[in-house]
């Protein structure tokens, strides 16, 4: 469909989350609502076509399945280097919003870097001081943390710093469009260093796993002008031009402030196994449907869902996708294939994803989180913080207010940054 002539009314804006949280929700809804509707086209019509896109999609997902064909695209880092990713690959890539990098890190490389922060918390006497979980992403095994908040081992800055790193992100990075109406909205050649923690997870563990969900915002999808314009063609009356990789906007609004917000636009998220991981030992999933996200935004307009309601989707949490409200998508769900120490898995900002429960799990499941974070005036104003936390030592400001390795003599060094960790510092 082409841009529709018609005026269209405008819709209300928070930049901050509104306090009261009921009544924002059902004005925004009524205002989206009548946007569509000036458009021409009404709720249930531009929802059918979504729908009608996702069925299709997950009925294709699940045949694959049953007929033993993998879901997630892998491609050899090797490739990625040469320049010789397939067409074929690529379009797989963008289809399914997700990928496994075989090869990113040598093995060996990741092993070392699995044993080096074993002697980095044990060298700092972390577990002695390690005083319970800081959110409620923390879990534990015994009385050691499964996730650990730890973030400037240089094992950690090694990984974010390398120029493998650097490859794959900016390979990841060019699928998006990143460059529209004159605006470039990101550098997909310069990555921001966004710092996260590790993971641990030793043999024998029970593990509840994680819901399904999401992390690139909550309300402020819905509410801030950034992601209104962002997500325009849903409410416009376009929605068959909706481009999951489109970049537009996406790089210069926030989160609403909370516990579980990202400062950062990642095009990505991602980790780089330390570990071997077999497929069925409490691995990640993800549903493999890079436009789901539309399907997300429309469904809250729907009578069914209460109008103060948008099928859970509150502050402070993260975004829940349930059987309840969105039970076509959850159809769709896949784990990743075995991993090796040394690959590395990614999955597109808006795509939902879990984890798997496991009981005595097989091997450890251990990882560095590093996402894909293009320079941009989002990225660049976070890296302010960064840089602070990274000379002190402190939790950087997205996580919780723990501070473990302000003391640890051992962490990495200002003088061991190569120019890569200099620009994604903002620093070069």
């Amino acid at each position: 469909m082409s841009a529709n002539p018609v005026t269209l009314p405008a819709l209300p804006h928070w930049d901050q989350t509104p306090d009261d949280l009921p009544g924002a929700i059902r004005t925004v809804k009524a205002a989206l609502r009548a946007r569509i509707a000036a458009s021409g086209r009404t709720v249930e019509e531009i929802f059918a076509v979504v729908e009608d896109h996702i069925r299709a999609e997950v009925e294709q997902i699940a045949a694959e399945r049953r007929n033993g064909e993998p879901i997630w695209p892998v491609v050899d880092y090797a490739d990625i280097a040469a320049g010789t990713v397939s067409p074929e690959q690529v379009a797989q890539l963008r289809r399914r919003g997700c990928l496994v990098v075989r090869g990113h890190f040598e093995r060996e490389q990741a092993l070392t870097w699995d044993r080096e922060i074993v002697e980095y918390v044990d060298g700092n006497n972390f577990f002695a001081d390690y005083r319970g979980p800081g959110d409620d992403f923390f879990g534990s095994v015994g009385s050691k943390p499964e996730i650990y908040p730890i973030y400037w081992s240089p094992a950690q800055m090694q990984a974010r710093q390398s120029a493998r790193m650097a490859r794959v992100q900016s390979f990841l990075n060019h699928q998006w469009t990143h460059t529209s109406d004159g605006v470039q909205w990101f550098d997909p050649d310069r990555d921001s260093l966004y710092p996260d923690r590790i993971r641990r997870r030793p043999p024998g563990t029970d593990s509840g796993g994680l819901g399904a969900h999401l992390d690139p915002g909550t309300l402020d999808l819905w509410m801030t002008r950034a992601n209104q314009q962002a997500f325009a063609p849903l409410f416009d009356g376009n929605v068959e031009q909706y481009d999951p990789w489109q970049a537009a906007n996406r790089t210069v609004g926030k989160q609403y402030p909370g516990s579980t917000m990202c400062s950062a636009f990642r095009t990505f998220q991602g980790w780089t196994a330390l570990s071997d991981m077999e497929h069925d030992q409490g691995v990640l999933h993800t549903v493999p449907i890079a436009g789901a996200m539309a399907y997300l935004m429309l469904r809250p307009l729907l009578p069914d869902v209460p109008e103060d309601d948008m099928c859970g989707v509150t502050v402070n949490q993260v975004f829940p996708v349930s059987e309840k409200w969105h039970p076509l998508l959850m159809d769709a769900l896949t784990g990743i294939p075995d991993v090796r120490a040394g690959d590395s898995v990614w999955w597109h900002c808006d795509m939902i994803h879990s984890v798997a429960p496991v009981t005595d799990q097989k091997g450890w499941g251990n990882v560095i989180y590093i996402p894909a974070a293009p320079w941009c005036p989002r990225n660049e104003e976070y890296a302010v913080q960064v840089r602070e936390a990274f000379l002190s030592g402190s939790s950087p400001s997205d996580f919780p207010d723990e501070h473990y390795e302000r003391t640890w003599a051992n962490r990495f060094s200002p003088d061991d940054l190569n120019h890569t960790g200099r620009r994604g510092l903002g620093l070069d």
